[in-house]
C-alpha cells in the first residue's frame, strides 16, 4: 500500500518571541540605511493620521454639534466650516495611511526577498540524504507560506499594533481630562477583556489552522508527486487510484477548513458583543452626565467617534493577532528549514582544490548510507592521469555509489578520496565540483531551452562554446532542425526529447564545463544498442586527456579501459584489462558470457 499522507507536522507551541526577534533584523537591516529611512518616515506618517484622526476628525464633529444644539442660527457658517473641516481630517487619514503604504512597500518586498534567499540558498546547501528524504512540495510549501508571512506580519506590527496602542493612549488621555476616571477605567477594562476572550479563542483556533495547513501541505505535496510521476502513473493505469488518494487529501482539508472558519463566527461575535457594550455604555454614561449638566450634546458624539475610531484597529486586533500566531507557525517551520544543518560542510579555512594532473585514488574507502549496513567496505582504486578507470558488478555492489562520493554528496565513514594529493574533504565543495563532470544514467533537464540546457554546464558560456559542445556531443545537426533552433524548450525533465537526445545535451553540458576528471555513471545503459553505439563513440572523444571513472553495467562499453574494477556487495573482487579479466575465468567473465549470450538472443530474435 502507498504510505498515507505525508506531511510536514508543524509545532502549535511555536514561542512568539523568540521568532520574532529572528525576524526583526529583516524589519531593520543593518546595511540599509535607505530602507531604514523608509521604516522612520512610514512610522511618521503613522503618528500624523492617528493625531488627525483623534483630534481633528473627534473634536471637529463635537464642536459643530455643540453649536448646532446652541440654535444659533448665526453660527451656520463656523458649523459647515467644522464640518468640513471633520472631512478634510477623514480624507487626511486617508491620505496618510496610503502614503505610508507607498513609502513601506518596498521595505516589505526586500525583507521577503532577503529571506527567501537565504532559504533557497540554504536548500542547496543541505545534503542529498536531506532532499531524498523530503518530498519537493511539502518544502516548497513550507517556503512560500514563510515567505509570504513575512510582509503581512511586517505590516500588522508596524501599522496595527503600535498605532493602536498609541491612540489607546490618546483616548484615555482625553477621557481622563474630559470625563473622569470612570470612562477611563471602563475603557481600560474593555480593552483587557476583547484583549484576553481574543487571544483565548484565537489559541484554540491556531490548532485547527496548524491541523487545516498540515493536511493542505499534504495535499499538495500528493499533487506534485502524482504530476512529477506522470508517465509511471499512466504506465500502471493508476489515474483513478492517484484521483481518489487526492481527493481523500482535500476531503481531510476541507473538513478541518469548515471546523475553522466556523470557530472563525463565534469569535466575530464575541468581539462584537464587548465593543459593542462598552459603545453603548460609554454613550450612556456621558448622556447621563448631559442630563446632569456636566456635558454637552457634543459630547456623546465626541465619545462615540473617539470609541468607533478605536475599535476599528481592534476589531482588526483579533485578526492581527490570528495572522501574526499563525506567522510565527509559518515562519517558525521555515526558520526550522534554514536551522536544518548540512551534512557535508567545508572545514575551516578549507582551500580551493587546484587539479594540475588529475590523479585520483580512492584509499581504504568506507560509506553506508544508515548505520550498520555499510555499502562500500574498504575500496581502494588508483587512477593514474588521463586513463580510464570502469567500475563493473552487479546492481547493488556500490558502483553508483563512488560517483556520489567523488562529488561529496556524503561523507566517508573510513578512508579517503584524494585529487593529485589533496584529500577532497579538506578542500572547498564548490572547487571540487567544478573540477569533476559528469554524464549521469537518467539525465533530467530543466524545463526550458535546449541551449539553456547546456549552458548549464558553466556560468556565462558563450553561445560559440554551446554551439561548440553541441557539435562535440554530435546534436548541433538534430537542433539546427528544429524551428526554434536551440531556443527550443525540452519540457518538463526533458520529456520532449528521446532518450538519446537527452543523453547528448548531458555530454554537451559536460564539454561546456571541460571539467579534468569525468564521470560516466551507466551514460548508455537506457539506450537502445544503436543509439548506444553512436553515444559510445561520443564519449570515447571527450574521455580523450581525462581522468575518466566509467561506471557500467554494459561490459561492452569498457572493454578499451585501462583498468575494470569489478565490485560485489561493497568489495573489489577482480580487477584488470578486459583480457585479463576474462582469463581469469570470474565473475566478470561470467558476467560477459551472459551479456554475450543475452546479445545473441536479441540479434536471433530480431532476425
Amino acid at each position: 500500500m502507498p504510505p498515507d499522507t505525508a506531511t510536514s507536522h508543524t509545532p502549535l507551541d511555536q514561542p512568539l518571541w523568540p521568532t520574532l526577534r529572528r525576524f526583526l533584523p529583516y524589519l531593520w537591516p543593518a546595511d540599509e540605511p535607505r530602507l531604514k529611512l523608509r521604516i522612520v518616515a512610514a512610522m511618521l506618517l503613522v503618528l500624523a493620521s492617528k493625531l488627525v484622526q483623534v483630534f481633528g476628525a473627534a473634536y471637529t464633529l463635537k464642536y459643530a454639534v455643540d453649536r448646532m444644539a446652541a440654535g444659533d442660527r448665526g453660527l451656520a457658517t463656523l458649523v459647515i466650516l467644522l464640518v468640513i473641516g471633520y472631512a478634510a481630517a477623514r480624507f487626511s487619514t486617508t491620505l496618510f495611511d496610503n502614503l505610508r503604504n507607498v513609502v513601506f512597500e518596498r521595505v516589505g518586498q526586500e525583507a521577503t526577498r532577503r529571506l527567501a534567499a537565504k532559504v533557497f540558498r540554504h536548500l542547496h546547501q543541505l545534503s542529498l540524504r536531506f532532499h531524498l528524504e523530503r518530498r519537493t512540495g511539502a518544502v516548497t510549501k513550507v517556503v512560500e507560506r514563510g515567505t509570504k508571512s513575512i510582509d503581512t506580519m511586517l505590516y500588522f506590527m508596524l501599522f496595527n499594533i503600535a498605532p493602536t496602542v498609541f491612540e489607546l493612549a490618546l483616548v484615555l488621555g482625553i477621557f481622563w481630562i474630559n470625563f473622569g476616571l470612570w470612562l477611563v477605567a471602563a475603557t481600560i477594562v474593555m480593552v483587557a477583556v476583547y484583549i484576553v476572550f481574543t487571544q483565548k479563542i484565537t489559541d484554540w483556533r491556531n490548532a485547527l489552522r496548524a491541523r487545516m495547513n498540515d493536511l493542505d501541505t499534504g495535499a499538495v505535496a500528493h499533487a506534485v508527486d502524482s504530476l512529477l510521476n506522470f508517465e509511471t502513473v499512466k504506465y500502471f493505469g493508476a489515474e483513478e487510484r492517484e484521483a481518489r488518494r487526492y481527493d481523500q487529501a482535500v476531503e481531510a482539508y476541507a473538513g478541518a477548513a469548515v471546523k475553522s472558519e466556523n470557530s472563525l463566527a463565534l469569535l466575530n461575535v464575541g468581539q462584537a458583543l464587548v465593543t459593542n457594550a462598552m459603545l453603548g455604555g460609554g454613550m450612556a454614561f456621558v448622556a447621563w452626565g448631559w442630563s446632569q449638566g456636566r456635558f454637552s450634546a457634543g459630547d456623546v458624539v465626541f465619545v462615540s467617534t473617539l470609541l468607533s475610531q478605536l475599535f476599528r484597529p481592534l476589531d482588526l486586533l483579533g485578526m492581527v493577532y490570528r495572522t501574526i500566531r499563525q506567522g510565527v507557525i509559518d515562519m517558525g517551520a521555515m526558520f526550522a528549514l534554514i536551522d536544518t544543518p548540512s551534512e557535508v560542510i567545508d572545514v575551516p579555512g578549507a582551500p580551493a582544490l587546484a587539479v594540475t594532473k588529475g590523479h585520483v585514488r580512492f584509499e581504504d574507502v568506507r560509506f553506508g548510507y544508515d548505520d550498520g549496513r555499510p555499502i562500500l567496505k574498504g575500496i581502494t582504486i588508483d587512477i593514474p592521469a588521463g586513463h580510464t578507470v570502469a567500475v563493473v558488478g552487479p546492481s547493488g555492489a556500490g558502483k553508483s555509489t563512488l560517483a556520489r562520493l567523488m562529488y561529496r554528496f556524503y561523507d566517508l565513514t573510513g578512508g579517503r578520496i584524494t585529487i593529485d594529493g589533496h584529500d577532497i574533504a579538506a578542500v572547498t565543495q564548490a572547487s571540487l565540483r567544478a573540477a569533476v563532470g559528469i554524464v549521469p544514467q537518467d539525465t533530467v533537464l530543466f524545463n526550458d531551452t535546449i541551449g539553456y540546457n547546456i549552458a548549464y554546464g558553466r556560468e556565462g558560456a558563450t553561445e560559440a562554446e554551446i554551439v561548440a559542445a553541441a557539435r562535440g556531443a554530435a546534436i548541433a545537426d538534430f537542433i539546427e532542425r528544429q524551428p526554434d533552433g536551440y531556443a527550443t524548450r525540452v519540457g518538463e525533465r526533458g520529456l520532449k526529447l528521446s532518450g538519446g537526445e537527452k543523453q547528448r545535451v548531458a555530454i554537451a553540458r559536460t564539454l561546456v564545463k571541460n571539467p579534468p576528471i569525468l564521470i560516466l555513471d551507466e551514460a548508455t545503459s537506457a539506450l537502445d544498442s544503436r543509439t548506444e553505439a553512436e553515444i559510445q563513440a561520443t564519449l570515447e572523444a571527450i574521455e580523450a586527456g581525462r581522468t575518466t571513472i566509467v561506471i557500467a553495467h554494459r561490459l561492452s562499453t569498457v572493454v578499451d579501459a585501462n583498468e575494470i574494477i569489478v565490485l560485489d556487495a561493497g568489495r573489489i573482487v577482480e580487477r584488470g584489462t578486459h583480457t585479463q579479466l576474462l582469463r581469469l575465468n570470474g565473475l566478470y567473465a561470467e558476467m560477459w558470457n551472459r551479456q554475450a549470450q543475452e546479445r545473441a538472443e536479441q540479434t536471433l530474435a530480431a532476425e
